[in-house]
């Protein structure tokens, strides 16, 4: 290396220095020196990586965890009792059976009832933890699917779609989100195709599947009672309830929690308004998701506000104000 190709290389060196100097300086400035900088870049072995990857992948849960993240969930008391009497069930005859007991043939297939965005996937997705946790099940995975999924649009195709999607759940749950729509489109649809094909699987893979379906109350009733078969392997059923305007205000505390901001205290009844107004169209709100629409709102209208603003805090970037709060009813 030649003396200019010396000097080149130095003047980049302090060059880079004082970046991240500077960048460390505008972090401490808008995040408080306390938080952790994020602008120095660690390069990772991608071998390394992967072995801590594949390390996370296999440590066991524990039911303890498993049952403190069920209780840590908003709402859903009477959802909670019934998962942990669930759960109580299938460790005892687990016992039992170890113990060359005689135990009883559990059908573990489930019904879940309730509007949009009371629960339903998120409790479905723990099931397949705990029956992974209490070896019912090899693997805990969650498929989720709806109509779309498994009906195909000509004869003979439905049973192969529907096949794959069995297939790929085989050592979880499949969850199977407004069932009801397999069978109540008439006499020449091909949903019964669909219904047959994953009762003969419920029987054959019934050691290593488990079937979730779920949807509104009545028209769930109505698809349950529609066939013998499904009757006789769907008899455990969780009702979710819509959540209470204080639990929707607690879901959205959470989010705010979970990302960083606060809601300054002049804008909660404003937000009591927003929620109770917004809920009143049920099926258009939808729960804990219309909460997530809100906060995705507030986010939008908190960015437009401050982006006028010459000075900007990091209380500032934390706050939702009155103010935008009211743009979400606007």
């Amino acid at each position: 290396m030649d003396r200019k190709d010396e000097i080149i290389r130095l003047q980049m060196d302090v060059i880079n220095q004082m970046t991240r100097s500077n960048l460390n300086r505008i972090a401490d400035d808008l995040w408080g020196s306390a938080e952790p900088r994020q602008t120095e870049i660690k390069e990772e072995k991608p071998a390394e990586k992967a072995v801590e990857q594949t390390e996370q992948e296999e440590k066991p849960e524990s039911m303890e965890d498993l049952k403190k993240e069920l209780h840590s969930y908003i709402g859903l008391d009477e959802v909670k009792k019934e998962v942990e009497t669930l759960i109580n069930l299938v460790t005892i005859q687990k016992l039992r059976k170890e113990n060359g007991l005689p135990v009883n043939d559990l059908s573990l297939h489930m019904v879940f009832s309730g509007n949009p965005g009371t629960g339903k996937t998120m409790i479905a997705r723990l099931m397949a933890r705990v029956y992974k946790n209490l070896g019912i099940l090899s693997k805990g995975q969650l498929v989720e699917v709806d109509r779309s999924g498994l009906v195909a649009g000509y004869v003979g195709q439905t049973a192969i779609k529907t096949s794959e999607v069995i297939e790929k759940a085989k050592g979880g749950v499949l969850f199977i989100d407004e069932a009801y729509a397999l069978t109540n489109r008439g006499g020449n649809d091909y949903g019964q195709e669909a219904v047959d094909t994953l009762l003969k699987a419920m029987e054959d893979h019934r050691d290593d599947l488990i079937v979730i379906v779920a949807g509104y109350v009545g028209p769930m009733e109505e698809f349950i009672h529609s066939n013998p078969g499904l009757e006789s392997r769907f008899n455990r059923f969780l009702h979710f309830p819509d959540y209470s305007l204080d639990e929707m205000m607690a879901i959205f505390d959470m989010r705010c929690e979970q990302n960083g901001y606060t809601l300054a205290e002049e804008a909660r009844p404003i937000l009591r308004d927003v929620i109770k107004l917004e809920s009143m169209d049920i099926k258009g709100f939808g729960n804990a998701r219309g909460i997530r629409n809100l906060f995705e709102r507030a986010v939008t209208a908190q960015a437009n506000r401050l982006a006028t603003d010459p000075e900007i805090t990091k209380e500032d970037l934390m706050t939702f104000t009155a103010d935008d709060i009211r743009k979400l009813s606007a």
